[in-house]
This record gives C-alpha cells, sequence and structure tokens, in this order.
C-alpha cells in the first residue's frame, strides 16, 4: 500500500501540479467599495500579465469567464452615507454569488480577480452557500494589513471594502449579513488572519468577541511566517472542506506592492508572500483563491498586478524546484 503511494506521487510532474484540474477565472471589475478609484482595473491588469496561459503552463484547464458585468452607481455617494452605495453593492454581491457557485457547480477552482475587498461578501457567499446546501463547512485564511471587521456603527468612511469579513461572521449591514438567506456564512473557528497592521478601535473589539485568531505582523517577525502560516492552515483546515484564501495585496509592504490605495509601511516580503501561498498549494485543500485591491492608477509599470499573477501562481503550486 505505501509503496504504490509512494509510486505514484514520483508519477507527479512538478512543473504540471495542476494536471486533470480545472480552474474558472472571473474578473470583478468592482471599485465603489473603496474611497480610491482604480481598482476595477485590476481584472484587466492581471490579464496583461498573461494570467490564463501561465496557469495553463502548471497543467490546469483554464476557462476564463471574462468579467462580471457590475452595477455602476450614477450619484455620488453622500459623506453620510453609511454604508456607501449599498443598493449596487447588494446587487453585485448577489450576482458575484452566484456566478462562483456555478463555477464550483461546474467542478472548477475559483480564481476571483478583483476589484476592491468587499467582494469577498460575493464570491465568499457563493463559496459557503455551495457547500452549506451540502451540510459542510468551508474556512478561511484572509491575507490583509487591514482586518475589513467594521461595521456602520464603526466604519470611519463607510466604505464597504472595510467591512467584508464581519459581514461574513453575520455583524454589520442586515441585507449583506442575510445574503442567500443564511448567516453567518463563516465560523471564526476555522478562520485566520494574516498581515494584520492597521486596525481601527472597533475591529478590535469584534476580534476579540468573536476569538478569531490573528497573525499580526509582529507575530510574523517573531516567530516567522513558516510556523504562523502552518497554524493558519490547521485551523482553517478543521473545517469539513478546506478554505478559501482571499489575499489584498496592501498585505505587501509597499515596496513590493506600490500599486494599492491603503499602503500601509512594515508590510510582508515578497518571499514570505510566496512561502505562505506555496505552503498552502502543498496542503493540497484550497477551495477558491482571490486577489484584490491592484490599483492601477498608483502601480508602477504593472508590477503590482505581475506579482498578484505571481502570487496565484504560487498558490497553485508553482515550484522553484
Amino acid at each position: 500500500m505505501n509503496e504504490t503511494l509512494v509510486e505514484e506521487k514520483n508519477t507527479i510532474d512538478p512543473d504540471r501540479p495542476g494536471q486533470g484540474k480545472r480552474v474558472g477565472i472571473l474578473g470583478v471589475p468592482l471599485g465603489f467599495g473603496a474611497s480610491i478609484e482604480g481598482v476595477e482595473l485590476g481584472p484587466r491588469a492581471m490579464r496583461v500579465a498573461h494570467l490564463k496561459k501561465r496557469i495553463q503552463n502548471l497543467g490546469y484547464e483554464v476557462r476564463d469567464l471574462g468579467n462580471m458585468a457590475v452595477p455602476e452607481p450614477d450619484y455620488v455617494a453622500d459623506e453620510k452615507d453609511n454604508p456607501k452605495y449599498l443598493p449596487e453593492m447588494i446587487e453585485a454581491c448577489e450576482r458575484l454569488s452566484n456566478e462562483v457557485y456555478a463555477i464550483l457547480n461546474s467542478n472548477e477552482m475559483p480564481v476571483i480577480l478583483g476589484g476592491d475587498h468587499s467582494i469577498a461578501i460575493g464570491s465568499l457567499s457563493g463559496v459557503t452557500s455551495f457547500f452549506h446546501e451540502k451540510n459542510e463547512t468551508v474556512g478561511l485564511i484572509w491575507f490583509d494589513a487591514h482586518a475589513d471587521m467594521n461595521t456602520p456603527e464603526t466604519s470611519p468612511s463607510g466604505s464597504i471594502h472595510g467591512m467584508p469579513l464581519a459581514v461574513l461572521f453575520g455583524n454589520g449591514q442586515k441585507d449583506l449579513v442575510n445574503l442567500n438567506g443564511f448567516a453567518p456564512k463563516l465560523d471564526p473557528r476555522f478562520c485566520a488572519h494574516i498581515g494584520a497592521r492597521d486596525l481601527d478601535t472597533g475591529e478590535k473589539k469584534l476580534i476579540r468577541e468573536l476569538g478569531v485568531r490573528f497573525f499580526t505582523m509582529r507575530e510574523i517577525d517573531e516567530r516567522g511566517m513558516s510556523a504562523c502560516v502552518d497554524e493558519a492552515i490547521a485551523i482553517a483546515g478543521k473545517a469539513s472542506v478546506g478554505y478559501s484564501v482571499t489575499f489584498d495585496v496592501d498585505a505587501l509592504d509597499p515596496r513590493f506592492a506600490p500599486g494599492s490605495g491603503t499602503l500601509v509601511r512594515g508590510g510582508l516580503t515578497y518571499r514570505e508572500a510566496h512561502l505562505a501561498l506555496e505552503k498552502i498549494a502543498e496542503d493540497g485543500r484550497m477551495r477558491s483563491l482571490e486577489v484584490v485591491e491592484i490599483n492601477t492608477a498608483l502601480d508602477v509599470n504593472n508590477s503590482t498586478a505581475e506579482l498578484g499573477v505571481e502570487l496565484i501562481l504560487s498558490a497553485l503550486g508553482k515550484s522553484i524546484l
């Protein structure tokens, strides 16, 4: 038995880890959840960096569904609006949830290209709805400089891209929380957040109340990324079917990812990010992947979009040797 398993493992081409697997790419050019324009062009920028071809080179069968139609607000939100652009966000998240559900139903792994991080409400609602129908649970690994756990009561700006994780845990605006008819979408026991270094007071309170495991930059500095991501995988892997991964490029230090609208110094290095995603690929239980907040208006020579593609490739199994 053991000899057979070893023999089968040795027949896998390390340069084509995606053989026999399928990926569905979906762009979500939504930027009105953020306060700075430019992230709506992130999906196009990653495609310019030859995303589909490079995933195919790993052995995957790839279907690019193009960009999802996104409602465009025909007004400018008032400063007092909180949350901002709510009707359009509800419509977009409902649509995205259905799109992600359909990708999973086609036996493909969703690879979602953002857009701002508010899209996680829709994408992860689609993932959790798909498995909820099967009485299964899904975990989550969330890479971000920010907690994204504000509610309308605690948000300094009213921008929904600062609220998605709170919504998925069942806190916040009720129409978003109850998307697809059930809440919460995620169990905090199966969720880990990596890279936090800029948290609001209200977010800290909610994090402590829910008991969500946060690996802050201080802990990563002290323990190293390898130990932290191993623990994050163990936490998210306790869910019955594995976990989703969502990666906000502002988790990275601005030296490596200048193209983000919410830059905070002191983030992950290039290699720390790749190490984390390489380990996730080796674990083999990732069920969906999302890269968000690439702001083309602030990027330099498409370098952040190129890095986004490289991170996707690492998460899908690309290795150095």
